[in-house]
Formats: C-alpha cells, sequence, structure tokens
C-alpha cells in the first residue's frame, strides 16, 4: 500500500508532501472522452487523484476530490479506523488535459471519509462547485461508475503526481488483501504491465472504453515479500495465501459512490452503500 504505500517514498524524494454557480441546478456534463486523457487529475503533495463526480450530480454540487485514505493529511487510518467529516484546507493542483501544465489550485473545505477498512479511500468536498471549476479552467470531472467492474476490462491508471499513465487489464479480484495491520476487500489485481510506483497512490483506475473511475489504486507487491508493508497477500475464501511478486492493486470505487447523495454529501442508508460507517 504504498505512502511509500504508493505516496510517501515519492514525497522523501520529492518534498512533502467562495462556491458559485449558475441559477438553475442542471445535471453536470458527463465529460466527451475519446481517450483517456488528464481530465479531471489533480496532483496532491505526496499521491495522486481525481476531480470526480456520480452520474447525478448537479452543476451546481460542491466539487469532490478522490484519493486513498493512506494518503489523508491527518495520517494513515488505522484498520478499523473511519474519519469522516472533517475540516480540511487541502490544495490540489488540477492538471490540464495533455498534463504537461496546470490549469490552477483546487482547495477543500471539508474531508468527508477516509478509511483504511475494506477498501483505501480518502474523499474531499472542495469550496467550488462543478459549474464554477468548469467556467474557470474549462475542465469536467470524471464520472464514478456505480457498478461492479469487470475482469478483463481495458485499464488506465492515470498519476497526477509522476504525470504518468499506466495501462494494462483487470486481471481478477483478490477476495481478501492484507497488507501489514489492513484489510482490504475484493481488489482489482492488475495485469503486470501497470507496474505502479510510489506517488501513485490515489490515481484514478479509469475503464479505458467508458471514461469511468472504476477503482482507485493504492498498492503493489514490491519485494515479493509475505503480507508486510508494500508487499500485500492475497487470501481466499478458505484461508490460503497467494503472493503475487511486482503485481498491483486498486480498491473498488462504487460501494463508495453509491454513499454520495445530492450537494456532496454522506449518507451511509443511501441503496448500495457499502464501506464501513463512522
Amino acid at each position: 500500500m504504498r505512502r511509500s504505500i504508493l505516496g510517501v517514498l515519492a514525497a522523501a524524494c520529492l518534498g512533502t508532501a467562495t462556491l458559485t454557480a449558475p441559477p438553475a441546478a442542471t445535471a453536470a456534463p458527463a465529460p466527451p472522452r475519446a481517450a483517456v486523457d488528464y481530465t479531471g487529475i489533480v496532483a496532491l503533495s505526496n499521491c495522486s487523484g481525481s476531480l470526480v463526480r456520480t452520474p447525478t450530480a448537479a452543476s451546481t454540487d460542491p466539487a469532490l476530490v478522490l484519493t486513498n485514505g493512506h494518503c489523508y493529511e491527518g495520517g494513515m487510518p488505522s484498520a478499523g479506523q473511519v474519519i469522516t467529516n472533517r475540516a480540511s484546507s487541502r490544495s490540489f493542483t488540477l492538471l490540464n488535459p495533455s498534463g504537461q501544465g496546470s490549469l490552477g489550485t483546487l482547495r477543500a473545505s471539508r474531508m468527508l471519509y477516509a478509511t483504511m477498512t475494506d477498501t483505501d479511500v480518502t474523499l474531499y468536498r472542495l469550496n467550488r462547485s462543478y459549474a464554477s471549476i468548469q467556467q474557470a479552467y474549462g475542465t469536467t470531472a470524471l464520472e464514478l461508475s456505480l457498478a461492479h467492474p469487470t475482469a478483463g476490462t481495458d485499464l488506465r491508471v492515470v498519476s497526477g503526481y509522476w504525470r504518468r499513465t499506466y495501462s494494462c487489464t483487470l486481471d481478477g479480484f483478490a477476495y481478501r488483501l492484507r497488507e501489514s495491520s489492513w484489510t482490504w476487500k475484493d481488489s482489482v489485481r492488475y495485469t503486470s504491465s501497470c507496474d505502479v510506483i510510489g506517488g501513485t497512490s490515489g490515481s484514478p483506475v479509469i475503464d479505458a472504453s467508458s471514461g469511468k473511475v472504476i477503482a482507485v489504486n493504492n498498492t503493489i507487491n514490491e519485494d515479493g515479500g509475505r503480507c508486510t508493508l508494500n508487499n500485500p497477500c492475497e487470501v481466499d475464501e478458505a484461508g490460503n495465501i497467494t503472493v503475487r511478486p511486482h503485481i498491483g492493486y486498486a480498491q473498488e470505487t462504487y460501494i463508495l459512490a453509491a454513499c454520495i447523495a445530492p450537494g456532496s454529501v454522506i449518507d451511509f442508508n443511501r441503496p448500495g452503500c457499502l464501506v464501513p460507517r463512522g
């Protein structure tokens, strides 16, 4: 889980890490995509992330940024810990579509949800609406899929920190993925060409055909170690352990996307909301 878990090592190498809207609450437009680029991609001080929206988000809703739980500025949540609804002023660098430059800086107003239990996510609410960001920067948010991912999907892992895109296939799913004291459920497993590195933590995992976010990148087995920090192992339903050296993983996001209610708030009672509750 690289902070190294995929973020901390990079930070050590490179250095640490007004709502405006139109009158009507129309639906935020889905981003038109001929190919996956850096539209909606952000860089954090030590990780990667993305500007995201649900399919039914209104243009007047405060915008959201998604990254890993282990990228939370308050420190990595412990096993079993869920953190919700904390004030935050964290900043994010919004990249241009080519990834060669930045459009500006976005800023959080709240950290809505962070955990490393069952999944590895942090979700921030910004101090600007989707409409305000589109008007200022001409960019749209990535849409979160509400469906379980499918094996064989053509994937793009887009890192705002490194401004690098990895291409691979969704190889399958780990019933449980264990790393040090943390355990994640139903994790996405990449084929070997997504050989992600420190700083790619929190990158959106994008279905290349639909342009939708289906997961968030979070770890890779670096050294062939067994269930240790930066060396996750797979655990099946019978408790058998499999180690896959140099294979990376991501955490599905549909279980969190279903929790996002109008106005960019978390409602754990919404149908399909499957993340641990605070």
